[in-house]
């Protein structure tokens, strides 16, 4: 029996790591989605909240018109007590109390949209405010996890004796030897035709000054000048 509840909480646990793991890898999967939805929440508040200030709107006017038949009546009572008919000023005056009653009413219901449209455009700015933060940290973690992939990558890429960048070192190098060959063989095959076509004796004889080169600009010059030199 207490086999059987360790192997149970060992599954468990396995079974949380495992939720966990699939978390973490879809971590930023679920928090864009999460953003989306905060969004969605967002826009019906909005929605919501036009219609409330539609409804304020209705209730303003409301309140206006039953301030304009108030006065309109109080007027007609004057003239009612002006003409001495206090029958009529009194059925005058009650419609007045309802119109009164009822213009209470509508400004306790105005009341009660005004606070309640204040608490929803404050809860509005306060979401969009924290949906903006969240986004820039977003943006930043996106980056951060480029940045570390790139970074994986290259040290994966660039490891070891097998890793992409110590192959391309042996090829350089490889190609660096076979250019200097070529180098030499190009050297070798100058000299070796030097050599053929007597180059080689007459660079000897030159440096043993028993041959000269061909005449120059600069040694007719020097050889003028020196005449020259003689004749004054």
């Amino acid at each position: 029996m207490n086999f059987f509840r360790k192997l149970f909480t060992a599954l468990r646990g396995t079974a949380t790591e495992a939720g966990e793991a699939i978390i973490d890898t879809q971590a930023m999967r679920i928090l864009e989605q999460e953003m989306r939805d905060a969004k969605k929440h967002l826009d019906e508040a909005k929605e919501n909240l036009a219609k409330v200030i539609a409804e304020q709107m209705g209730v303003e006017r409301e309140i206006k018109r039953l301030t304009k038949s108030i006065e309109e009546y109080e007027g007609y009572a004057i003239q009612a007590l002006d003409k001495g008919d206090n029958k009529l000023a009194e059925e005058i005056a009650e419609k007045i109390a309802d119109l009164e009653n009822e213009l209470n009413a509508q400004q306790s219901v105005l009341e009660s949209y005004n606070s309640s449209i204040s608490t929803l455009k404050q809860h509005i700015r306060e979401t969009e405010r924290n949906i903006k933060s969240m986004e820039r940290e977003i943006s930043v973690v996106k980056t951060t996890e480029s940045v570390q992939k790139a970074n994986e990558a290259a040290a994966t890429k660039f490891s070891g004796s097998n890793s992409a960048l110590h192959t391309a070192s042996d090829s350089l190098e490889r190609i660096k030897k076979k250019q200097q060959q070529k180098t030499d063989q190009m050297k070798a095959a100058r000299e070796l035709l030097q050599q053929e076509s007597g180059g080689d004796l007459h660079a000897k004889l030159r440096d043993a000054g028993i041959v000269q080169d061909k005449v120059s600009s600069n040694s007719v010059l020097e050889r003028i000048k020196a005449k020259r030199a003689d004749k004054n």
